[in-house]
């Protein structure tokens, strides 16, 4: 059927490599107006043992990416970005990014995540309420234009109930 973007399906998840910098860079540009990462924090993210980088790839193209940041003797990780490539917005990438995060973290010993969401990102906030998470806290003036942000947590694994977001280990 031509003329619907592509699934998401499509898709391969892997770890970002070095040269994925150029792509990753490129899909900062185009995913976000403000709050950009920086080409060393990419740089950084990638070879970092305490950060997991993940990137989204149709066939050869970067399509999305997703930054988990663990700390150690934390049980709680944090999503910190969640990017996808315009052309690809609506087809369900962000929701496959979110669960590949999801899983990176659960597989490296974390029983939660959380993450930040600025309080006029609709689709962003559809997505991590649909996807099970509980906003705990409102930030005034987060991001550098000064939009609050919203944060939420989920509890990963097994077991996860729909209740009251009940205090994770630190």
């Amino acid at each position: 059927m031509s003329g619907h973007p592509a699934r998401a399906s499509a898709v391969t998840v892997r770890p970002a490599l070095r040269e994925d910098l150029d792509a990753l860079m490129a899909l900062e540009v185009a995913a976000f107006a403000t709050d950009r990462a920086e080409r060393r924090a990419i740089r950084h993210a990638i070879a970092s043992p305490s950060i997991s980088l993940l990137v989204a790839l149709d066939g050869a193209v970067l399509v999305g990416a997703a930054t988990v940041e663990r700390r150690r003797g934390s049980r709680r990780a944090r999503l910190s970005s969640i990017a996808v490539a315009p052309s690809r917005a609506g087809t369900g990438l962000g929701r496959v990014l979110l669960a590949a995060a999801e899983a990176e973290a659960l597989a490296r010993g974390c029983g939660f995540l959380r993450l930040e969401v600025r309080e006029d990102n609709g689709a962003g906030i559809r997505l991590y309420e649909r996807s099970g998470y509980r906003r705990f806290e409102t930030v005034e003036g987060y991001y550098e234009d000064g939009t609050t942000a919203w944060r939420y947590e989920k509890r990963l694994g097994e077991g996860q109930g729909e209740g009251t977001l009940a205090p994770a280990p630190s």
